[in-house]
């Protein structure tokens, strides 16, 4: 043995006695038991966690030389990408980091939705990520205004100004999000407290918490397998391997591959088409001059989406606000024994389907401008989201008498009111000055999707006529991907 290697074994035996370093790496790298079958899937949970670090390191060296005064604001973000060396590298850096954030956290709760992560014991775990989802929304919120650019500027008008339609405490709440009866320098400097030190303290505590809930009770596997049942003499499961080396071996070979697609976006497209950093954001905020579409980022779209759908601004709002809240209820909205997609009934597998194109397409129509084409393709993608959720007790109940029998009988009745009024809406299209010929061309759209929700209905109502679709038998021990 070396003298540097018998120093560094020294240093690590000096700090071992006094701080409980190897029993930490033991418990949670080296002697942690992870299911052996893990799939490509299951990159996604360390690549979020170094896309933080990244925004974390990034975000404060732009701090150095942010200035969040409305007055300098904009300037101070120039200066970043023209004077400051390597500045411009760091700024595309964080702003791709966001985007690149969220996409890889959606994958990862996709992920759960494969596999049943949320199902017992794993309930907390999944409650503490949709915790840090909404901080993570909270966090890109309270960012997205401080480049001081028009869409910022007015993005933020826009998104605060939603919270003024909540009765009662509505106005008073938007008054104190912007500190000011307009987005001023009061705002910015707020939004900035909140980007800069409050959000990201709530998101590593948050995060440490999903680590140790995470550990506490195991990782879930493809197969939806508790390998902690089937342990071997020695209390190791028999289907588990340890993390360290051999996932920390496979996440640096995941974190390389996601680099090089993350550094091709950041030296060569950046503004990914005005996605990831918007056009309009390259202009200075001027409180005089609305853009022509203000829409927020990409990550958003979805749920702005939902909230133009509605035609009330404080249902859009309050549907929006249960579009995110509806995901902390799905332990217990999801009442089948099963875990894993694999081993679901076909009614989960086009139930998961369904709401992931529809979520595609909200995301799409959420930058699109507010055409009554797209108005009416966001009501008919938001009525499939929402059913999604209200189906999920009745489908996967194993009980097949009582109250389950009779909520089943209330969501039939309520889709087939909901397709009513959708067909009532479409029908009312048609009263106007326009020869019918000319209105049932406009219409068209609106005719597809009136149908495509009818016929909807109708599958679900002849599926009712069949016997609960059979889960496949899971097996007893985990499964070669």
């Amino acid at each position: 043995m070396s003298a540097v290697v018998r120093t560094l074994v020294g240093l690590r035996d000096w700090i071992d006695a006094r701080f409980p370093l190897m029993e930490q790496w033991n418990a949670h790298l080296a002697k942690y038991y992870a299911p052996k079958n893990f799939n490509f899937w299951y990159f996604f949970g360390s690549l979020a966690l170094f896309v933080f670090v990244l925004q974390i390191v990034t975000g404060i060296w732009l701090t150095m030389n942010y200035k969040p005064s409305a007055d300098l604001a904009f300037a101070s973000v120039e200066y970043i990408m023209r004077d400051v060396e390597w500045g411009w590298w760091i700024r595309y850096l964080h702003s791709t980091g966001s985007s690149a954030f969220f996409i890889v956290v959606y994958l990862h709760m996709y992920r759960a939705l494969l596999y049943g992560s949320y199902k017992r014991p794993r309930e907390l775990l999944w409650i503490i990520g949709m915790l840090i989802y909404l901080t993570l929304m909270g966090e890109a919120f309270f960012g997205y205004l401080l480049p001081w650019g028009q869409m910022s500027y007015w993005g933020a008008q826009v998104i605060i100004s939603l919270f003024g339609a909540l009765p009662i405490i509505g106005d008073p709440l938007a008054l104190w999000i912007r500190g000011d009866f307009v987005v001023s320098d009061v705002t910015l400097n707020r939004f900035f407290a909140f980007h800069v030190v409050a959000f990201p303290l709530v998101l590593c505590g948050l995060v440490v918490a999903h680590l140790l809930a995470l550990h506490e009770v195991g990782s879930n596997n493809p197969d939806g397998v508790e390998i902690k049942e089937v342990k071997g003499v020695d209390g190791i499961p028999l289907d588990g391997i340890p993390f360290h080396p051999y996932y920390t071996v496979k996440d640096i070979v995941g974190v390389v591959v996601f680099l090089i697609f993350f550094c091709a976006v950041v030296f060569f497209t950046p503004e990914m088409g005005g996605y990831f950093l918007e056009h309009a954001n390259f202009v200075p905020a001027d409180p005089l001059k609305t853009p022509e579409h203000i829409a927020p980022v990409w990550y958003f779209t979805p749920f702005y989406a939902i909230l133009r759908a509605i035609p009330s601004q404080l249902g859009g709002v309050l549907a929006m606000g249960a579009a995110v809240t509806l995901f902390f209820f799905l332990p217990w909205l999801d009442r089948s024994p099963v875990k894993s997609v694999r081993y679901r009934g076909w009614r989960y597998k086009t139930a998961l389907g369904i709401v992931t194109v529809s979520f595609l397409v909200l995301g799409y129509l959420g930058v699109q401008p507010p055409t009554p084409t797209f108005s009416w393709m966001s009501r008919f993608f938001t009525i499939m989201y929402f059913f999604f959720f209200l189906f999920l007790p009745a489908q996967t109940s194993v009980d097949e008498h009582g109250f389950a029998k009779l909520y089943r009988q209330a969501i039939r009745l309520l889709l087939w009111v909901l397709i009513a009024a959708f067909d009532i809406s479409f029908l009312g299209e048609f009263r106007g000055d326009k020869p019918i010929a000319e209105r049932m061309s406009e219409l068209a759209p609106f005719a597809i999707f009136a149908v495509a929700l009818t016929a909807f209905g109708t599958f679900v109502e002849f599926t009712r006529y069949y016997r609960r679709d059979q889960d496949k038998p899971v097996p007893q021990r985990v499964t070669w991907p």
